[in-house]
């Protein structure tokens, strides 16, 4: 079964080139330069979304909002797992670790948040999911605080 991939913006070109992914999720500042469409991808298979790596509204900065989450878990369950997804941020650490544990709490209801965030922390020990998004996508999927404990 496919697998979603994290990784920082660095990464993303050879990933994308080796991994062939089949969706792609772009997630940095409004500052940084978003990568371009990776050749194999159509425009609509690679979402682009601009927002800080914070965990609460701070001046000068664009914090994640639930709008963001919204748009993450549409185009992510939406995936039709045929091929990687590829999720990044900046360093591959917060936010893009939380988008990928949001959608594999989506894609696996059945399967238990803390199952799910050891999965995660297994595959990288820096994993820091942004818990603002994580509190987001617990509301939304109706995981009753489960996500944000986990």
């Amino acid at each position: 079964m496919p697998t979603i991939h994290v990784c920082g913006l660095a990464d993303v070109p050879s990933l994308s080139a080796s991994l062939k992914p089949s969706r792609l999720l772009s997630m940095l500042s409004g500052a940084t330069a978003m990568p371009d469409t990776p050749p194999h991808l159509a425009d609509h298979d690679h979402l682009r979304l601009a927002f800080h790596d914070v965990s609460s509204p701070q001046d000068g900065y664009e914090h994640p909002t639930e709008r963001h989450v919204e748009q993450i878990l549409a185009f992510t369950q939406s995936w039709d797992r045929q091929a990687p997804l590829l999720i990044h941020c900046f360093a591959g650490i917060s936010r893009s670790t939380a988008a990928a544990f949001m959608t594999a709490c989506a894609l696996h209801p059945e399967v238990g948040e803390l199952k799910i965030a050891k999965a995660i922390r297994d595959a990288s020990e820096t994993a820091t999911p942004n818990r603002l998004m994580v509190a987001y996508a617990d509301r939304l999927l109706g995981r009753n605080g489960r996500m944000e404990s986990a």
